[in-house]
């Protein structure tokens, strides 16, 4: 009796160690099961070629999708030339005319052979040479109001001469707002360019040019322009001594 008695005082006491809440738990949401990844290994490569899905080196890995990155804008062909280094500008000049290059002509004027000759209407200049034949170049001669004629003697002859402008041609020159150096060095740059033929006592002389593009014009303030290689042609066949006739 004893015996039945303790066993049914032991089932009150568990049954009172329960309580409510713990026996609701049975009828609560499991939390998910973790499967191990070498448990699933065989279930996911049942699926084969499933979307999505792709097999590297006996390995299931789930594939990325691709990532396209905009590409940074190429400049136009246009836009790119327009930011280059500008080529460098190339000035154009007008070529002489192919009558003023010198040339053997035919003159049957008064003149005795040596003598110079200079036309400032159809601006030539004329070295008188025998049997009725001339050398005849081209030059360029005062453009108006410098026109002027005479007859004078070369009084000298320098290679690569200095300048010195005349008082008057400063002062002329400064009004149109144009500076001129009192002396300028032979050279290049020079407006005498490479040779200079001085006439008697006067400011005018036949010399070069390094504006050959003017020859044929009216174009000084009186002296008598050639091309740079015709003045040195002339300079070496004329002595000082030589008659200049201007016309």
């Amino acid at each position: 009796m004893k015996r039945v008695l303790f066993s049914v005082l032991g089932a009150m006491a568990v049954f009172a160690g329960v309580t409510p809440a713990a026996a609701g738990d049975r009828y609560a949401d499991r939390p998910p099961v973790m499967v191990s990844p070498d448990l699933s290994a065989p279930w996911v490569l049942q699926l084969g070629n499933a979307p999505g899905i792709v097999r590297q080196n006996r390995q299931v890995v789930q594939q990325q999708p691709r990532l396209h990155y905009a590409q940074p804008a190429q400049p136009d062909r246009v836009q790119t030339a327009a930011v280059q280094a500008p080529a460098k500008r190339m000035v154009m000049r007008p070529q002489i005319n192919p009558i003023y290059l010198p040339q053997e002509v035919a003159y049957d004027g008064p003149q005795k052979p040596g003598t110079i000759v200079i036309d400032t209407t159809q601006n030539f200049l004329f070295l008188v040479e025998k049997n009725g034949k001339a050398r005849r170049y081209g030059v360029g001669t005062g453009k108006p109001g410098f026109e002027w004629s005479g007859t004078h003697k070369i009084t000298n002859k320098r290679e690569w001469p200095d300048w010195r402008p005349p008082a008057e041609m400063i002062k002329r020159e400064a009004a149109k707002g144009r500076y001129l150096p009192t002396y300028l060095a032979g050279g290049i740059e020079n407006p005498l360019g490479a040779r200079a033929l001085y006439l008697g006592t006067t400011e005018y002389r036949i010399h070069g040019t390094n504006q050959p593009w003017t020859i044929g014009g009216a174009v000084s303030s009186g002296c008598i322009r050639m091309r740079n290689e015709d003045v040195v042609d002339l300079y070496e066949r004329v002595n000082v001594g030589t008659t200049v006739e201007v016309i």
